[in-house]
């Protein structure tokens, strides 16, 4: 059945939803804006790293939704199954097409675990953890907890994948922990990577490579985790090497695997997706590049930034901006550069704050070295971030000017 048509329709009440229907309430309250998701809890991400790590709670991170939705949205409680732009229509789970004169499409990304042989059955048990899910980041603060030594796997697929500095980020905090006990000389600790480094942009890669080598961090790169036998406590790799690929096994004690992250199939499915099967839309007005009455931001959307709430913050305004200029059909002058951050936590109390833009330039906030680690960043993972995590939700715009790093000495290698 259809439903009046809304002016606004927001499919995703994450980060990017809630954010872009609180400030649409706050620059246009006469507009009806209808955010669609079926989860009754909201999580503060980020904050699972250090939960993971035992140095947050769970229960920290959780909100109800129905407490972030803006005042004046409306918020259906659905997931939805259908995007279908030529008719402007969300089609529902619960029967309903919603008619919409504007779409703003953020759904963000889904754990895909079956994507790994083996791994459904066995995460959260058997030594295999993970601080992607709420259902198991409890269960990775167990097993670093208890360990007493041995073989440590921490595991990252290919991109995209939500925050991609946190596979490695729990890796620091689990050395660091073993460190402080006495015991980090009797733990094989192993980072498999699909990717060729440490991380996309290279200048923090390199800092990156001294972290791992001070805590003894073996690194593997195009390293891709296809299987895990919880019994057998194995983990098997596909291991590229030019044109050839092999399967390696290793053994392990404890296993932390960052899972595979895929789109939504109603996403896939839709005219809006590309080949990759994101939503596909201009990097810089964040519109869709075939249909003038969708937009998209978050992680689910085509731009090769960065897939951080971060980025969000810095994508909600100019979305917003946008649509209500293409409202009045004027031009689109609100620009994304593609900012992201992430707050690379490298041990259990330090930080290296990693900021850049579209090609990997690095964009400091804050007049610092960027590849130094900071107790003042630690604070700001712990408090400070989430204190301002949950007022952006509530509409508030802060945004810090960033600036590429041009002739500092601390890009010619000084640790300064």
């Amino acid at each position: 059945m259809a439903s009046p048509t809304h002016d606004i329709v927001i499919v995703g009440a994450g980060t990017a939803g809630i954010y872009t229907a609180a400030l649409l309430r706050k620059k246009r309250p006469e507009l009806s804006v209808t955010l669609v998701d079926p989860s009754d809890v909201h999580y503060y991400q980020p904050g699972f790293t250090i939960v993971g790590g035992g140095e947050y709670s769970l229960e920290k991170t959780k909100r109800r939704t129905r407490d972030l939705i803006p005042a004046g949205a409306k918020w259906i409680q659905a997931k939805a199954t259908e995007l279908d732009p030529d008719k402007n229509e969300v089609a529902l789970d619960n029967g309903e097409r919603l008619q919409y004169r504007w779409l703003v499409a953020c759904p963000g990304l889904s754990n895909d675990w079956n994507k790994v042989a083996g791994l459904l059955d066995t995460v959260g048990k058997n030594g295999v953890c993970s601080n992607y899910s709420p259902d198991y980041v409890n269960y990775t603060w167990k097993l670093i907890d208890g360990f007493k030594g041995g073989p440590a796997i921490f595991t990252q697929p290919p991109m995209p994948i939500k925050c991609p500095g946190a596979p490695q980020k729990i890796a620091y905090l689990a050395a660091d922990r073993w460190r402080q006990r006495g015991f980090l000389d009797k733990c094989d600790m192993h980072f498999m990577t699909a990717a060729g480094a440490m991380f996309g942009v290279a200048p923090f890669s390199a800092a990156l490579d001294k972290v791992v080598a001070r805590y003894g961090i073996k690194p593997h790169f195009f390293h891709n985790l296809v299987a895990v036998d919880g019994d057998k406590k194995t983990a098997t790799f596909e291991k590229v090497q030019g044109d050839t690929k092999e399967l390696v096994t290793y053994d392990y004690g404890m296993l932390h695997v960052t899972p595979p992250e895929t789109t939504p199939a109603f996403v896939k499915q839709s005219p809006l997706a590309n080949s990759a099967g994101f939503i596909e839309v201009n990097q810089s007005t964040l519109r869709h590049v075939r249909y003038e009455n969708v937009f998209a931001l978050g992680d689910a959307c085509s731009t090769p930034n960065s897939k951080t709430a971060a980025a969000i913050r810095k994508q909600a305004p100019v979305l917003v901006k946008n649509l209500l200029s293409a409202m009045k059909s004027e031009k689109l002058d609100a620009v994304y550069d593609g900012y992201g951050s992430c707050p690379l936590t490298t041990s259990l109390n330090t930080v290296m704050l990693a900021e850049f833009i579209y090609g990997g330039k690095v964009t400091p906030t804050f007049p610092l070295n960027p590849f130094v680690e900071r107790q003042l960043w630690w604070w700001g993972k712990k408090v400070g971030f989430p204190l301002l995590y949950w007022q952006m939700l509530k509409g508030l715009e802060f945004d810090i000017s960033h600036s590429e790093a041009k002739g500092q000495p601390y890009l010619a290698g000084s640790a300064t």
